[in-house]
């Protein structure tokens, strides 16, 4: 006899007894899936969390008696479980969704802001599939925001900005690709990137505008390198983190500036990392360092072959820190990928590769 499959249990935490009865029926409507519990503020949501043990848990944010963010945090310090977050696109809810990633949560879905049912039916499958890949993700006690000062390494080799922007050759180029689990990920990242640091770097999340435009002002909190959304037409400098805008795709000219296009969806991304890859590829040659973070989906992969084949360095996140390892492995299968390391290894692994870099630039007037 053949075994029956196990169901993904679901814990739905809302306080609209509408939006529970819409996730419900969302949830039921897929046999791998099943709703094991309702709570109906965050108090409730670490009470069922605990007793019924679900495989994954739907959270809202705006809830009485104790919120979504208090919630998580408590459930991620306690009782870690995988949480996909339901939440509004608005630019409150975008800043309370990136705060609950950066606590543990795995990934978000956006809440619609009118006709809930019907809204809701159209996202369906980007629901389910978030809920089952959520539920596969090991969970760790997490909730604590990086300190930014943590691990940070002696006195840097690299050349100073200046020292940079005075050469002949052309700009170094950090390229970074996330998604699944981005947010908590670059929040560890980010810090560890000093004000002068002598290359620019072009950051694509996928996740829509209202979010990339929030990431950035929240990796700003942590940030000593400067941290801006991505405008078109600006001159890449060193010293910069230009965050891509969830509405675009991002190339970089073989003039060194940044173009945005609001073009349909390429292999299934909007933002597509393979396009910045691949320009910045053409651009900077072997002044490129391409980087892998986590993330579902294959986005990076081509790109990454492109700034091999320009003689750049590819760098990618192992599987132990990757929320998703799925961007990262399928880098790694294209056999362009230099190094695969964890988290905290990587920001240590860009300099050492900025340092071969710089020490072939030399500033104008000393040839």
């Amino acid at each position: 006899m053949a075994a029956v499959e196990k169901k993904t249990r679901v814990l739905i935490v809302d306080d609209s007894a509408y939006m529970r009865k819409v996730l419900e029926e969302l949830i039921r409507s897929d046999p791998k899936l099943e709703v094991v519990g309702q709570a109906k503020d965050g108090r409730e949501a670490i009470t069922m969390a605990q007793s019924l043990q679900p495989d994954v848990v739907t959270m809202d944010l705006n809830m009485p008696r104790m919120d979504g963010l208090e919630a998580t945090q408590h459930i991620m310090t306690q009782n870690p479980r995988p949480i996909l977050i339901v939440s509004s696109e608005s630019r409150q809810g975008a800043a309370s969704t990136l705060r609950a990633l950066e606590l543990g949560a795995i990934d978000f879905v956006p809440k619609p802001s009118s006709a809930i049912d019907l809204d809701m039916k159209n996202v369906r499958e980007e629901l389910l599939g978030k809920l089952k890949m959520a539920a596969k993700v090991r969970v760790v006690r997490t909730a604590a925001r990086h300190d930014p000062s943590a691990g940070l390494e002696a006195k840097s080799q690299i050349p100073s900005v200046k020292e940079v922007a005075n050469s002949e050759a052309r700009l170094p180029l950090v390229v970074i690709a996330a998604s699944t689990g981005g947010p908590a990920t670059l929040m560890r990242l980010v810090p560890r990137f000093p004000k002068n640091f002598p290359a620019a770097v072009v950051l694509v999340q996928h996740m829509p505008a209202t979010f990339t435009s929030q990431l950035s002002l929240q990796l700003t909190e942590v940030a000593s390198i400067r941290v801006k959304e991505a405008e078109a037409n600006e001159q890449l400098q060193a010293g910069t983190i230009y965050v891509c805008p969830g509405s675009h795709h991002l190339r970089i000219s073989l003039t060194g500036r940044i173009k945005l296009d609001d073009g349909p969806r390429i292999s299934g991304y909007r933002p597509c990392a393979d396009v910045a890859l691949e320009t910045a590829a053409a651009y900077g040659g072997a002044n490129v360092i391409g980087v892998v973070l986590t993330g579902m989906g294959n986005d990076g992969a081509a790109g990454v072959q492109a700034v091999k084949a320009a003689r750049g360095c590819v760098l990618a996140q192992d599987e132990a820190t990757s929320v998703i390892f799925g961007m990262p492995a399928e880098a790694i299968r294209t056999g362009a990928v230099d190094q695969v390391l964890g988290i905290e290894e990587m920001y240590p692994a860009i300099e050492k590769y900025l340092e071969s870099i710089c020490r072939q630039i030399q500033p104008i007037g000393s040839r």
